[in-house]
This record gives structure tokens, C-alpha cells and sequence, in this order.
């Protein structure tokens, strides 16, 4: 008796979730191509997958932190400073290839009178105020509106006191940290409909035509991106493990940065990131802490559209800087987008910041804050897959590299 063939969901079933997302995606395309009113009502579906992983990442965050922590063995070994050092790294290298991208290929912006409603930071102390208050807010209020600053640190505070209570305790800390996990991977498995929704919505109702009058802009800020994905990060990655590391940025940039550039947020890709740290066998006990963090310091793709931004806007008043002048301060806004990050807009709110460190007035750099916004549909979407994918690229590297120097000595 022959076997009956599998069904095409059976066959779907059994490919790589990559596989499915991509997938998912050639089949939002096709739609928004051929039936634009039925792809609009996609956006349903995509709203709903973003909002599942936005829902689930601060309860994982908080209670994967707090259990790490607390199990935490004393003499164990973790890697969180060399991974800040990269992150901090990784940063200024992006600043420094944007402000020479800048200088190499200006931009021009037709800056006329916009009406834009955000509120933009005031001034650096006004940021650094609001990542204070950030750190100090109420545990249920930062949980409630997904404020990483302040769920990491009362994660961590948590943490520390419980790894004196009682062995039970511990053991049903990481029972809700495994179980919190499960519902994580269940939502990741629907990541393929929801990019599917998301893709279709999107092209279906914005398209590509706005941008066209943006397009030397957008390419300066795009090129700048991959350059620092597939040149600058790989050439850190290599200083630190010492072998061929496009293996390792090729595996981030597609189970990360793919998912990560169609949801549109970092707090959204932490679950994602938090599984391929996993899968990647790196110690729990650095990724749970790392991968959060870096959803909200590590800005390298800040600090490239805030760089392309504001020198475009200082190429178009015909204002003169020097480089080191340019680095230095695209760094200290991309630094400084941390306090920010929980508003809407991202990195695009800290260009009245950086454009005044230039002498440029509020009312002109809001207008440079609007072409953001119309950009936003790639440009957000490629800073997203940059900053997110890089998080668990310069984790992977911290530990990879830490413990073949563990091994060498040895």
C-alpha cells in the first residue's frame, strides 16, 4: 500500500522558519502587486503579530533577567563587558562611516514650513534626565508601557535579592522563566503571516513613490547601513574571534535583521533575538542581559540616520564642519538616543539635538525631522535590522570569542 503524498501545509510545516518568512514575504509582494484593496486588509494581521511580540517582550525580558540572575552561580563566567565595549565600538565606527558617506556624496533637502506634532529632546541634559527617571519609574508602569530601561533595572535589582532566598524559590524563578520561553516560540512561529500582512499593507498603502524625490538621500543613508553591516561589523567580529566571520553575520543578519526590518522595532525582535542566542548555544546568563540592553544602547543605525540627517540639513544651509567635530557629536546623540527610545519616532527625534549642536534652529531641523518621516517606511525599517541584528551578532562574538581565550589558557 503506498504511502499518501504530504499536504502542502505538512510540506510548509517541515521548512526552516526562514524559509517560511521569506516565503511569507514574496507572497505579500505578489498581493499588494495584484489586488491592492484585498492586501490593504492585511494590516490586520500584521498589526497583530507586532503587538504579540511587543506584548510578550517586556514579562520575558523582566522575568528572564531576574532569573539569570539569581541562578547565577558564583565563579561563573559572563561577557557582559566585552559586549558593551562592542557595542560602544560598533557605534562610533557606524558615526565615523556615516559623517565620511556624508562628506563624500551631500545631500541636499528642500527645507520649506512644515507642521510636524512631536515633541523633540530639548538638549542633551533633558535626555539624560529622562533616561534617569527611565531607570527609577514604577516596575508595574515600566512594564505596562515597555520602558526596557527601567524593566532591565528592576530586573536586575530582583535578581540580586532573590539569589538569597531559598533554593525552591530559585527553581520556580527559572520554571516561569521556561514557561515564558514557550510562549515566545509560539509567537516567533507565526512570524511568517505576520510579515506577510505586513508586507502586503505596507506596499499596498504607502508604495515607493514618495520616495523618489529622496532617493540620493535614501541611498547614502541605505549604503551607509549595509556598508556597516556587511564591512564594519565583520571586520570588529574578525578582531575578536580571529576567523572568517560572514558565517556568523550572515546567520544574524537573516534570522534577525529579516524579521527585525519588517516589524519596525527593536522591542519587538528582542524575543527573536533571545532564540537564535539559544540556538547559537551562548551562555544565558550573558544573552538574557545583553540582548535587552543593546534593544536600547546599541545604536549604530542611530547613529547613521541621525549623522546623514543633520549633515544633510548643514550641507544644504551651507554651514562649515570639520570631521572630528561631525563624529564627536553624531556620536553623543546617537549615545543619547537610548533616552528616547521609548517614544515614537526613535532615533529621528534626536535630530533637533544634534542640529542644534550645529547652530540650526528648531523650526528648520523639524523640517529635516518631516523628510524622516517620509522616509521612514525603508529608512526605519533598515536601522531596525541594523541595531537588532548587530545585538545578537556582538553577543554571539563576546562569548565566542571569551571562550576560546578560556580554551587557549587553559
Amino acid at each position: 500500500m503506498t504511502a499518501s503524498s504530504p499536504s502542502l501545509l505538512q510540506r510548509l510545516k517541515r521548512l526552516s522558519l526562514v524559509t517560511q518568512i521569506i516565503i511569507g514575504l514574496l507572497a505579500g509582494i505578489v498581493l499588494a502587486l495584484i489586488a491592492p484593496d484585498v492586501a490593504k486588509s492585511t494590516a490586520f494581521i500584521g498589526k497583530v503579530f507586532v503587538s504579540a511580540l511587543k506584548a510578550v517582550a517586556p514579562i520575558l525580558v523582566f522575568v528572564l533577567v531576574m532569573a539569570s540572575i539569581a541562578n547565577h552561580k558564583h565563579g561563573q563566567e559572563t561577557h557582559i563587558r566585552p559586549i558593551l565595549f562592542l557595542y560602544l565600538l560598533g557605534t562610533f565606527a557606524a558615526a565615523v562611516v556615516a559623517v565620511v558617506a556624508s562628506m563624500m556624496f551631500p545631500s541636499s533637502l528642500v527645507l520649506s514650513t512644515h507642521d510636524v506634532a512631536v515633541t523633540a529632546p530639548g538638549g542633551i541634559g533633558e535626555v539624560l534626565q529622562s533616561l534617569l527617571l527611565s531607570v527609577v519609574d514604577n516596575p508595574v508602569s515600566a512594564l505596562m508601557n515597555a520602558n526596557f530601561i527601567g524593566i532591565l533595572a528592576w530586573a536586575i535589582g530582583m535578581g540580586v535579592a532573590i539569589r538569597h532566598a531559598g533554593d525552591t524559590t530559585r527553581e520556580v524563578l527559572g520554571d516561569l522563566s521556561n514557561g515564558v520561553t514557550l510562549i515566545v516560540r509560539l509567537v516567533i512561529r507565526f512570524a511568517p503571516l505576520g510579515i506577510f500582512g505586513l508586507v502586503a499593507s505596507t506596499l499596498a498603502t504607502s508604495g515607493f513613490g514618495a520616495l523618489i524625490g529622496y532617493a540620493h538621500l535614501l541611498a547614502v543613508l541605505l549604503g551607509c547601513m549595509l556598508f556597516v553591516a556587511l564591512v564594519m561589523n565583520p571586520v570588529i567580529v574578525f578582531w575578536k574571534l580571529r576567523r572568517n566571520p560572514y558565517p556568523l553575520v550572515i546567520m544574524c543578519l537573516r534570522e534577525s535583521g529579516i524579521t527585525a526590518f519588517f516589524t519596525r522595532s527593536s522591542a519587538a525582535n528582542i524575543p527573536v533575538n533571545l532564540e537564535l542566542s539559544k540556538r547559537l548555544g551562548l551562555h544565558e546568563d550573558t544573552y538574557s542581559v545583553s540582548i535587552p540592553l543593546g534593544a536600547t544602547i546599541n545604536m549604530a543605525g542611530a547613529a547613521i540616520t541621525i549623522t546623514v540627517l543633520t549633515l544633510a540639513a548643514v550641507h544644504t544651509l551651507g554651514i562649515a564642519v570639520d570631521i572630528p567635530t561631525a563624529i564627536l557629536l553624531s556620536v553623543v546623540a546617537a549615545i543619547c538616543a537610548c533616552g528616547a527610545s521609548g517614544v515614537a519616532g526613535g532615533s529621528l527625534l534626536l535630530i533637533p539635538l544634534a542640529c542644534s549642536l550645529f547652530g540650526i534652529p528648531s523650526e528648520i531641523a523639524m523640517q529635516v525631522v518631516a523628510v524622516g518621516f517620509i522616509i521612514g517606511v525603508l529608512q526605519d525599517s533598515a536601522e531596525t535590522a541594523l541595531n537588532s541584528s548587530t545585538d545578537v551578532l556582538f553577543t554571539a562574538a563576546a562569548c565566542l570569542g571569551e571562550d576560546e581565550k578560556a580554551q587557549r589558557l587553559a
